[in-house]
Parts: C-alpha cells; sequence; structure tokens
C-alpha cells in the first residue's frame, strides 16, 4: 500500500502565490506519509486575460514555479506531479505541460496536452485553447513509486484512445489534472473519470482546480482517486486543500483477472459503410 496526496487549489494570477501554496503542499503531503503529490492543470497560474498574463509566461528552464517545485520535493524527499503549467516554446507559442519531478527534484517525465480545449458553452464562456497552445507530440508513461503513470490532462479525458495507449504501454495509474469548468464538471467529470478507471483497470488520480478564481472563471473542484474497479476511493468536494488515497497495486492483478480486458483488446479496422 502506498500513499498518494492530492492537491485541490484555486490558483490565481500572481505565480508566487501559487509556488507558496505548492510549496506548502508539497511538505504537508511528505508530513502525511504520502509518496507523490499530485497536483492540477495550470498550478503556477490561471489568468484569462492574456495580456496580464504575458508576461509571467518563461521557458521552462526559467520558470520561477517549476523551480520553487523542485526545490520543495529535493529537500522534502518525495515524488510529485506537477498538474501542469504554461512554458513558453521557442516558436513563441505556448505548451501546456505537465512535470514528473522525483524526490532528488529531477524531472523524470515531460507530457503536452495533446487535446486543445476550444468550445463555446451556454453560459457564454469561451475558450480557445489553439489561439496560444501548441498541442503535444505524444503520449508519455513513466515509472513512479506508485506504479507506471500514464499522463493526461483535463481535456484529454474525453478522448479513449489515449487512454488506451496509455495503458496498452504498461500504465497502472492515469493522471488528469483538471481545471474543470462547473456545467461540464457537473455534468461529465465522475462519469468520464470512472468509466477510464474501468476501461483499462487502473488507477485514475486526478487532482483539480476549484472555486472561484482571481480572473473570474469558477471551477469544479471534486479532485477524484479512482480504483480500478471504478470505486471512488477520494472525492474532496469543493473545498481547497489537501487529501490522500492509499493505492493498492496487488488491486491491478486482481481486477485484471477478474475482466481480463486489456488481453481482450483487438484492432478495430474502419467501419464498413452498409
Amino acid at each position: 500500500m502506498t500513499r498518494a496526496a492530492l492537491l485541490q487549489m484555486t490558483s490565481g494570477i500572481d505565480p508566487a502565490a501559487n509556488a507558496a501554496t505548492l510549496v506548502e503542499a508539497v511538505a504537508q503531503a511528505k508530513a502525511g506519509g504520502a509518496a507523490m503529490l499530485f497536483t492540477p492543470e495550470m498550478s503556477g497560474l490561471l489568468d484569462g486575460n492574456r495580456e496580464r498574463a504575458q508576461p509571467h509566461y518563461r521557458p521552462e528552464a526559467e520558470d520561477p514555479v517549476l523551480a520553487a517545485v523542485r526545490d520543495a520535493a529535493a529537500r522534502h524527499g518525495i515524488w510529485v506531479h506537477l498538474g501542469s503549467i504554461a512554458v513558453l516554446r521557442e516558436d513563441g507559442k505556448l505548451a501546456n505541460r505537465a512535470f514528473v519531478i522525483d524526490d532528488s527534484g529531477a524531472i523524470r517525465a515531460r507530457y503536452d496536452k495533446m487535446h486543445l480545449f476550444d468550445v463555446d458553452l451556454p453560459t457564454g464562456e469561451s475558450w480557445r485553447e489553439s489561439n496560444s497552445y501548441t498541442a503535444g507530440p505524444a503520449p508519455m508513461v513513466v515509472d513512479t513509486p506508485l506504479g507506471k503513470l500514464g499522463l493526461a490532462i483535463c481535456y484529454d479525458l474525453r478522448f479513449p484512445d489515449l487512454f488506451r495507449t496509455l495503458s496498452d504501454a504498461g500504465a497502472t495509474i492515469l493522471a488528469v489534472p483538471a481545471a474543470f469548468t462547473r456545467p461540464t464538471g457537473a455534468a461529465h467529470w465522475h462519469v468520464l473519470l470512472r468509466a477510464r478507471a474501468i476501461e483499462a483497470a487502473a488507477f485514475v488520480i486526478a487532482a483539480a482546480q476549484t472555486g472561484v478564481h482571481a480572473d473570474g472563471r469558477a471551477t469544479y473542484g471534486h479532485s477524484l482517486a479512482i480504483g480500478p474497479w471504478g470505486d471512488v476511493l477520494l472525492d474532496m468536494g469543493e473545498a481547497a486543500g489537501l487529501g490522500f488515497a492509499e493505492i493498492d497495486s496487488a488491486r491491478i492483478a486482481e481486477v485484471r483477472s477478474r475482466v481480463p480486458v486489456l488481453r481482450h483488446r483487438r484492432a478495430i479496422p474502419e467501419a464498413t459503410q452498409a
């Protein structure tokens, strides 16, 4: 049995304040006995005002939030999945990038969000990630103290082929950091995350943004840890803070023996037109 910590936060428009929250969470996670901390999408800055946010965007090597989290991971001796930060690419666009950081502060893996959220919602909200961000090139799986971790970010959740690829590559845990809106969260968050866990017979850990943010947006919260049978191990509701879940790796083999979906997968040809 290995303990995971999930940070549910209300990231704002000040990266220094967000970094302080993350550093404190690293210390609390270690004190709580966790082997690894998971944080939400856009942990370092959540600001829909591009003009105001622009001065804070940095290349990876210069990002102060990433540097602070790496330092904290090394000082406290704990792994961290930094759900994502906005990283400035050489072409001038941004990547929505997740990092897996080990207990020495080294970066073990990076993943750029592959599916970008472009949508007009009935609430009047409009999001165009592709205006600023470049989609990632490939899925990523990395060994961690909790097992082989497959990486995804927020809107990726709606594309089961990505999760099939991750589990085919050996992932037994799937990370889905997010900043879900309240309408889509209430409708789809729990059911999609449970479905991804059941389809892959894998644990899912989804650290989320919550509450009303400084830029005016509202996010759904309900950070979740889900077992490979689809059972909810932790639901953090709407309050910001730290939660813990126990990951029993023996359950993977048990569930996959009961319903051996991975062994029964087949390559699916194109549909025939009747």
